[in-house]
């Protein structure tokens, strides 16, 4: 028997940069051989050895239905027989805004590209424009892309700009990045007192998904808006992670539940919105929209945006997410799994935590939530490590580092989250050892 996958690895290596085309796949942080997948079905994945995996990354969000969905396939067919890409309008992508606009009506008018980073980056250059500001204000654990300007990480204190955190990234171009504590009221306030005035857009992941999965709590996400509204920046959501993923209105309908009339100024969307697609989208007020090329001074432009194979598969995603009972029914599942791996963990001794919203979850090696990246920061990596290559060897899939959520899809079933639940059962008695 060989291991096709090393081998896979080993050749890539000398074509590829670190032999994937991103970070994360190349298990650097877990140590091991990355899983080279062959082909893809409902909730599972198979690698190049032909070894079957329950997969809780679901292409990192995208495959809320599973993979290979009937009706989405059937669409894509269909429209790749009609043309790969024209470099000119197409009905479908009127469609696919209509649809987004109606699910998520805090946006009037939408644009679509091509990917979240191309998404987020786009939305900077807006708000920077429809204001005539220049300062943006992030949050410490939240990634928006890997955009220049975003490529940052606090400085000494909080009134210090923020410095690269990758090679390549001059400190001038970050210089009007300023970086804060997630879910730190008070550092907030002192931030708007001291650059409010200045500041073009706060920009926020409402639940992180890039240190694991941490929620903003609802009077940090209330006080961000006022703050906004008060000094005249923009409130852009990032849902490219929890866009139609934590429900049908996404992460900004579970926040208004508890915040009467909340919507975001901006929304940054991806992933589902494109069903596995290279498709993302930014959106927003018709007065900050109609501020873009060929309208206004703001430009944007990409030659595969709305790209007619990819509306086809996102809007076959949503018709199918719009169903009667589906966020209810994949609520139910995750929660399930997360309750599970909580029962097997307490069992066993071991100190765990885990949340979830929707389709999407993650956990901790710790007894309560944490609330910011400094906390996350100081979880077990080592028990973590552990319980991956545990989950790997039992043929269960979940990300390849401590610090991205997981997502849950419609197609699993109960015996695949029972089955998952064993598994780590069987990791944590070895961890309690």
């Amino acid at each position: 028997m060989t291991d096709r996958n090393l081998e896979l690895f080993e050749r890539a290596k000398r074509v590829i940069p670190g032999g994937v085309n991103s970070p994360v796949r190349a298990f650097k942080a877990v140590g091991g051989t990355p899983r080279f997948v062959q082909r893809a079905q409902g909730a599972y994945f198979w690698d190049a050895d032909g070894k079957r995996y329950i997969d809780y990354i679901g292409s990192w969000g995208p495959m809320i239905l599973g993979h290979g969905h009937p009706a989405v396939l059937e669409a894509v067919q269909k429209a790749a027989l009609d043309g790969f890409s024209f470099g000119a309008p197409t009905e479908r992508e009127v469609e696919l805004a209509e649809a987004i606009l109606a699910l998520v009506p805090s946006m009037d008018m939408v644009r679509l590209v091509s990917s979240g980073t191309e998404a987020g980056m786009s939305a900077i250059r807006l708000a920077r424009g429809a204001t005539g500001r220049s300062k943006i204000l992030k949050f410490e654990g939240c990634y928006h892309g890997h955009a220049d300007a975003l490529l940052v990480k606090a400085g000494s204190g909080l009134a210090t700009f923020g410095n690269p955190t990758s090679a390549g990234v001059p400190p001038e171009v970050v210089q009007h990045t300023l970086v804060l504590e997630y879910n730190n009221i008070q550092q907030l306030e002192e931030a708007f007192a001291l650059h409010g005035k200045e500041l073009a857009c706060v920009m926020i992941e409402p639940i992180a998904g890039n240190m694991n999965f941490v929620r903003a709590s609802v009077p940090f996400i209330k006080r961000c808006s006022e703050l906004c509204t008060e000094y005249g920046a923009l409130f852009v959501f990032d849902e490219v992670m929890t866009g139609f993923r934590v429900a049908p209105g996404s992460a900004q309908q579970v926040y208004a539940r508890s915040i009467p009339g909340f919507e975001p100024d901006m929304t940054v969307m991806g992933k589902v919105i494109g069903g596995g697609m290279p498709l993302a989208a930014f959106g927003g007020k018709r007065a900050v929209m109609e501020q873009l090329a060929p309208l206004g001074p703001v430009y944007q432009a990409g030659t595969l945006s709305g790209n007619p194979v990819a509306t086809a598969c996102g809007l076959a995603t949503l018709a199918e997410i719009s169903k009667p009972g589906f966020y209810e029914d994949l609520g139910r599942k995750t929660r399930s799994l997360i309750s599970g791996l909580q029962a097997e963990a307490d069992k066993a001794g071991i100190d765990f935590c885990g949340d979830s919203e929707g389709g999407m979850f993650g956990f901790f090696f710790f007894k309560e939530l944490p609330q910011n990246y400094a906390k996350v920061m100081t979880t077990d990596n080592a028990r973590f490590n552990t319980l991956f290559h545990g989950l790997l060897d039992r043929g269960v899939y979940i990300a390849p580092a401590l610090y991205e959520a997981g997502f849950m899809s419609a197609a699993h079933t109960d015996a695949d989250i029972a089955e998952t639940v064993a598994a780590a059962g069987d990791v944590f008695k070895l961890l309690s050892k």
